[in-house]
């Protein structure tokens, strides 16, 4: 064989390749155009069997793939409640499960138990009027992780243009498309009760940690309780032993001033006299002393008169 010859088979294989991969790529959806828009919800009242779950989006394939191992012919629902791009992978929250029923259809109740008995819980989710919606070719197994490169980006987009309040998201696999859609109402009808439950118990231990350091500034003001207790006792004692201080300079300015009318006298003969308690006294011996001194100024008086 020539080397002309292998090389046209080389390049013949080559191009087999290429054409094959383009082939595939076509056939997954990726180059398929993505249209959003707002409107009526692609799917009615759902009931639908869940499992909870944190962690990583990157990991939801596998809940699907356990979903879908129950009931091969059910469509399977994945709901998203957080942005990745906002919070850590490891904090992201998501239910996977199957639509049991859609619409006014009651679920089977073998697969309902079915379902409950490997630990998944049953919700309802009510029909909608009104949501972002968009749609991506379900192929092959590939079809979902192409999308979520190609979807959410555009839904992303289209929410902040417009200033929409959309939330969450949901994906749906349903046939031969795989449909998205963000409701923009009844948007808590969506949320689990898990997911509700969890903020609750953040909550609630916000609320205990705030508690826990209002008993402690309170332990802490017990303690100065006792101090500040003595301190007034302390107080109120050395008030007891200035009273009758108080009692004897009072009463030693009323016989100083015979009852006087004035009262702003009074209360400052008083103020002055609270430093000592016979003061008064020894201005009475004064007066008597100097009265007994100089007893001829009488005389003189009535000589003149």
């Amino acid at each position: 064989m020539s080397d002309f010859v292998i090389f046209c088979l080389i390049v013949f294989l080559v191009i087999c390749l290429i054409l094959t991969l383009v082939g595939f790529v076509f056939y997954t959806g990726l180059l398929s155009e993505v249209v959003v828009r707002t409107g009526s919800a692609p799917v009615k009242k759902i009931t639908i069997a869940y499992k909870f779950r944190k962690g990583s989006y990157k990991d939801s394939g596998a809940a699907f793939t356990e979903s879908c191992s129950i009931g091969h012919n059910l469509a399977s629902v994945g709901v998203f409640y957080d942005d990745p791009n906002q919070t850590q992978a490891d904090e992201c929250r998501y239910a996977v499960g199957s639509i049991l029923s859609e619409d006014e259809e009651k679920p089977d109740e073998e697969l309902q138990r079915l379902y409950e008995k490997f630990g998944y819980k049953i919700i309802t989710f009510p029909e909608l009027t009104c949501a972002v919606t968009s749609s991506f070719p379900n192929r092959c197994s590939l079809s979902p992780v192409c999308a979520a490169y190609r979807v959410y980006p555009e839904l992303d987009q289209y929410v902040k243009e417009r200033s929409l309040h959309a939330y969450p998201f949901l994906e749906i696999c349903k046939g031969d498309l795989i449909h998205y859609m963000c409701p923009l109402e009844k948007q808590g009808d969506f949320c689990v009760p898990e997911l509700l439950k969890k903020k609750t118990t953040d909550e609630t231990e916000e609320t205990g940690e705030h508690k826990d350091a209002d008993d402690t500034e309170s332990g802490a003001g017990e303690e100065l309780r006792p101090e500040s207790g003595s301190v007034i006792h302390k107080v109120v004692e050395e008030s007891r032993d200035v009273t009758p201080l108080l009692e004897g300079s009072h009463q030693g300015l009323r016989e100083e001033e015979g009852q006087g009318e004035d009262g702003d006298q009074r209360g400052k003969g008083s103020s002055e006299s609270v430093s000592s308690g016979s003061s008064f006294e020894e201005l009475d011996m004064e007066v008597e002393e100097e009265k007994k001194s100089d007893p001829e100024e009488p005389a003189e008086e009535e000589n003149y008169n």
